[in-house]
């Protein structure tokens, strides 16, 4: 039986294994975390100024800090700016993009967290690669093509990935 550190040096010999899951490790967290931040929202509170001790400012001045927070409750699947020009194309559909912007965070955590998790790998890749396909899909109907360019980077990483995925030696649920 080999033991753990053996199986580490024996997979470490393998740059496609290596490969994959260096590409599993970004593609997991780049989804994952763009999802949670679809849940971000801020607060602006007012605080005294604060001296060097930490003491309230002895004048009195007050600053406006601006907190960064996460709740359910500030979910937004896309930027204000971008979904009113999204609502302004005509090909667009307000059931299908409404139904899009509803899922589009919670599949970004989903697909994210099992490619991590190491469940489902491939169908967690495919279903990566089909959700940058459509926003790509949205941006370039808005013409968007810096935006384009991005995400045709991250189809093709989740293309190579699934390339190399039989070389996965580290996974929960195949």
């Amino acid at each position: 039986m080999k033991t753990i550190i053996q199986w580490l040096i024996e997979i470490g010999k393998n740059p496609s294994t290596l490969s994959f899951w260096l590409l599993r490790l970004w593609l997991g967290f780049r989804a994952l975390l763009t999802g949670v931040e679809k849940f971000s929202g801020f607060k602006i509170v007012q605080e005294p100024l604060l001296d060097e001790a930490g003491n309230p400012d002895i004048t009195g001045a007050i600053v406006v800090v601006k907190y960064k927070f996460y709740a359910l409750g500030n979910y937004h699947g896309l930027p204000d700016s971008l979904l009113n020009t999204f609502k302004k194309e005509p090909l667009l559909h307000p059931l299908m993009l409404n139904a899009f912007i509803t899922v589009l965070g919670p599949l970004l955590l989903l697909t994210g967290g099992c490619l991590l998790l190491g469940l489902f790998t491939r169908l967690s890749l495919y279903v990566m690669g089909l959700l940058y396909i459509s926003l790509t899909f949205g941006l370039i109907m808005i013409n968007q093509n810096d935006g384009v360019s991005a995400l045709a980077v991250h189809v093709a990483l989740c293309a190579y990935a699934l390339h190399l995925s039989a070389h996965n030696k580290l996974e929960i649920i195949r």
